[in-house]
């Protein structure tokens, strides 16, 4: 008798004394599937979805049988259809997702379907919080002025989005000004287990942002997902993922006074990454665990994207029932949510031996110290103590050993030197969703300000919290009035800074960086320091807790050693010391009540439409279909504009040209930045060719619904390196979107080499090194990629999400194999992969076959990366835009 989905339902009681039922966990082993009490818990969350969604045609006994088998050093092959119970959105991915919807339905009217069919068919919950910028940050009214220049450079993608708003029943849009995603849905949007009738289920939900991961610290299984992915799942598409490996962390111990949960994550992403965890589940477990605050979790969850893993789960557990009561959830949502996880003996921190794991890493809470990580990438950890030193290192090494070919720091003077502090910014989820780090910065800051001390004015300083909870137990707690003292007013809620979205500096500042080739800095509590995503003309940025942010404001420089120089001079004429204004536990505890109000988070997350006037002021279109009037900010994709009922055949890739050589570490910004359109670039031309002025171009971020913009700003960032380039007459490596286009040599932006390919008929492929496309779920990386007619990338090492973007768009990612790599490659050759021209399968072998002009041949075996058997078919398709739209009109 095959398994059916009723037979694993069971009964579990509410405190109401109401029945209610559940897919039983337990109960597989008296159904003959297996005892699953020593699987990681992420996995079993995962395999109940299975269990209720069991159909026997996308979800079947099998994939049950698999994973309920799953064995921790098995090879992995199988892939797990996953039915995630929601979607979240952010309005950078967001907006290009719904004009891929809407360009759906303007498709299915185009062959006689209703337009209707293209509708998610599982709750979409899209918060507007990527677009406002840090324009003003010293007025007492910058958040209200940076949210009204925000409407006025965002009208039409706001029209857009409510447009949406009425033509899909279960899309739901935050406006903006409520907070950033990650931390509205960590306070508000997630309810911890939802229910269907009488039956109860766990939260699940993929985001297009890749720290939708922040939600996994309340034990929801959840990860980023690129936007094309997000409209499979919100057609009703399992999403589909190999079976993972899944790495336990053992946490023992507790943290030292002084160290912050931004300390020990800085230390978990500098540890994950030497462990190469990257497409693993990651799930921390034990008494260290236990002992973090909630809060404290989510910020290492956060920041899952950066150790490279597809999660940073932690098991629910009293923590997890403290935060949803604190946070305001109702007493019969926190009831369902203790006694369905206990019902399904998944309610609870393991321990030491409870869990079969893959791998098992240990970290000693008490090793933690105070740290920074930069100046280009999160993983690099620096100890406080060691960043003076480590700055100087980096200013003498050559720049083609990661350094910036300087000698030493001069001691000038001036105001702007090497490692001067020219952003500070206490920005991003990662840390303002803790208040235990919020509250430290405000205390520091009220400390600081009593002493006299005070912030350059030529710093740029913000203070964007991810919610409007922050600022009222901020204010209540008399923190707010030091921390604006000091610089740092409430700018907005949004990402800002950490998303690039830092607003320019002095005009008269950038032209000194530039003209003396300086190295200054930008200090902040994100997650990500990639090159030029700060800000184009800082160089150096470093990650930090928010206290930290506000002392290197005070100091004005990162190149000095806090623990024996002091922060400045105190009103007394007396040096103040960093250990003489860094707040207590005790005083951080006695702060910590005013932010544990229930009532706060009801009053603040309620009717969340009418709480932005600006926001009731858009008036949008309406209707089943979007009407594609002109506009520079949405247009309608081409992706649909050849589209066929039947899938054509791929074409070969014969005679291909490389549009670009690339190194390691290529991020998603490189590839599709996210900041500012400089005028010369050919995005910047091509707008003020449609009559828009360089001070209305807003940021690529905000141009992501115009193809026609987003193609011309992939591999547009100032400081990617491509190495077809000779090096500059400096012998610097060359900076910007540049290629040589052949066979002529010819120099060019990468975009119109891309261009001249297309009209000759030569396919391209891009090469790259080790972790390509590391960073941001941002799908736009891929669609850029596919719309510039590149055929393939060739890596040595792919980023989960960017390589499944790129098969979703119907570009092949392949692999070097272990000793083979792009060096040696000049550029000037011609590529044919063969072995590809057949049906394909998940991670066969192909041959990349290398001509150079000379005549010589070169032969590489290559590893396919489509890695599961619906990627092919993905593929086949065209892309997974493609292969959706033939499914919904077959």
């Amino acid at each position: 008798m095959s398994l059916q989905a009723q037979d694993s339902l069971r009964e579990f009681t509410l405190a109401s004394g109401r029945r209610a039922f559940f897919h039983s966990l337990p109960a597989l082993a008296a159904l003959g599937v297996g005892d699953v009490s020593r699987l990681p818990v992420s996995l079993r969350i995962v395999l109940e979805s299975l269990l209720r969604k069991l159909d026997g045609q996308r979800i079947t006994e099998m994939h049950v049988r698999q994973l309920a088998g799953w064995q921790p050093q098995a090879e992995r092959s199988e892939e797990i259809p996953f039915a995630v119970a929601r979607i979240l959105l952010q309005d950078f991915t967001g907006v290009p997702l719904l004009c891929d919807l809407a360009a759906m339905r303007s498709a299915a009217a185009r062959f006689g379907k209703p337009p209707a069919r293209i509708e998610p068919l599982v709750p979409v919950d899209l918060v507007v919080d990527h677009s406002v910028q840090v324009d003003y940050f010293r007025e007492a009214n910058a958040l209200d002025l940076n949210m009204k220049l925000e409407f006025q450079r965002n009208a039409e993608r706001y029209r857009f989005i409510k447009w949406g708003m009425q033509a899909f029943e279960t899309f739901k849009v935050v406006p903006p000004g409520i907070g950033i995603v990650h931390q509205v849905n960590l306070e508000h949007l997630a309810r911890g287990v939802l229910q269907d009738g009488d039956v109860y289920y766990p939260d699940t939900l993929v985001g297009t942002d890749s720290h939708t991961t922040m939600i996994n610290a309340l034990g929801v299984v959840a990860w980023g997902v690129g936007g094309i992915e997000a409209e499979a799942g919100m057609l009703g598409q399992p999403v589909y993922f190999l079976t993972p490996d899944v790495v336990g962390v053992h946490l023992k111990g507790r943290l030292a006074a002084g160290v912050t949960a931004t300390d020990l994550v800085l230390a978990v992403t500098e540890l994950l990454r030497g462990a190469h965890v990257v497409g693993k589940f990651v799930e921390f477990f034990g008494e260290g665990a236990a002992s973090l605050t909630l809060p404290d979790r989510a910020t290492l969850a956060n920041m899952a994207p950066e150790y490279g893993a597809t999660m940073g789960f932690f098991p629910p557990d009293e923590r997890t029932v403290d935060y949803l009561a604190a946070t305001g959830r109702s007493d019969e949502e926190i009831d369902a949510f203790r006694r369905y996880f206990q019902a399904q003996q998944l309610f609870g921190m393991p321990q030491a031996g409870e869990i079969e794991y893959s791998e098992t890493l240990v970290l000693d809470l008490a090793s933690i110290v105070p740290s920074v990580a930069g100046p280009r990438r999160p993983q690099d950890r620096i100890a406080l103590t060691a960043l003076k030193p480590r700055f100087s290192e980096l200013l003498r090494k050559p720049a083609a050993d990661g350094g910036y070919g300087k000698g030493a720091a001069v001691a000038s003077g001036r105001a702007l030197a090497d490692g001067a502090v020219l952003i500070a910014a206490i920005t991003s989820c990662t840390n303002t969703s803790n208040p235990g780090v919020m509250l430290a910065a405000g205390l520091l800051a009220q400390k600081a300000a009593a002493r006299g001390l005070t912030v350059a004015p030529h710093i740029k300083t913000s203070l964007a919290p991810g919610s409007r909870v922050v600022t009222d137990y901020l204010g209540k707690a008399g923190l707010l009035e030091p921390l604006a003292q000091l610089g740092f007013r409430v700018v907005a809620y949004g990402c800002t800074t950490c998303i690039g979205n830092a607003g320019p500096l002095d005009a008269d500042i950038e032209t000194e960086i530039s003209a003396r080739e300086l190295v200054c800095a930008a200090v902040l509590s994100g997650n990500r320091n990639f090159e030029a995503r700060i800000h184009p003309a800082l160089k150096a940025n470093f990650l930090m807790s928010p206290p930290l942010v506000v002392a290197f404001a005070i100091a004005g420089r990162v190149d000095i050693d806090l623990d024996a120089e002091p922060l400045g001079m105190g009103s007394d004429g007396q040096p103040v010391f960093l250990r003489e204004v860094w707040p207590s536990q005790d005083e951080v505890a006695a702060a910590l009540a005013q932010a544990a109000d229930p009532e706060t988070y009801r009053r603040l997350y309620r009717d969340l439409g009418s709480l932005n006037p600006l926001w009731g002021g858009i008036v949008a279109d309406r209707g089943e279909t979007y009407g594609w009037a002109p506009s520079s900010y949405i247009a309608e994709p081409p992706f649909f504009a050849d589209f066929a009922l039947t899938p054509p055949a791929p074409k070969p890739v014969r005679g291909a040209r490389a549009l670009a050589i690339f190194g390691d570490s290529v991020t998603t910004d490189h590839i599709s930045p996210a900041g500012s359109i400089k005028p010369a670039s050919p995005a910047g031309l091509y707008l003020q060719a449609q009559g828009i002025k360089p001070a209305d171009f807003n940021s690529y971020g905000s141009r992501r619904g115009h193809h026609e913009v987003m193609m011309r700003g992939t591999f547009a960032n100032v400081r990617i390196r491509n190495l077809m380039l000779p090096p500059g007459a400096d012998g610097r490596p060359v900076e910007g979107g540049l290629t040589l286009h052949q066979p002529d040599g010819a120099q060019m932006a990468i975009y119109d080499a891309a261009m001249a390919y297309q009209a000759e008929g030569t396919p391209t492929v891009i090469f790259a090194g080790e972790e390509y496309g590391t960073g941001s779920s941002r799908d736009w990386a891929a669609k850029g990629t596919r719309l510039l007619g590149v055929r393939a990338v060739i890596a040595k090492s792919f980023e989960r999400i960017h390589r499944s973007n790129l098969v979703g768009m119907g570009v092949l990612p392949l692999q070097f194999q272990p000793e083979d790599s792009a060096a040696g490659l000049a550029g000037d050759e011609t590529f044919d992969l063969e072995g590809l021209d057949g049906e394909l399968k998940p991670r066969q072998d192909a041959t990349l076959v290398i001509r150079r002009p000379d005549g010589g041949e070169r032969r590489l075996r290559l590893t396919l990366r489509i890695d599961t058997p619906v990627e092919a078919e993905y593929y086949r398709h065209g892309g997974i835009l493609p292969y959706m739209l033939r499914q919904l009109l077959a």
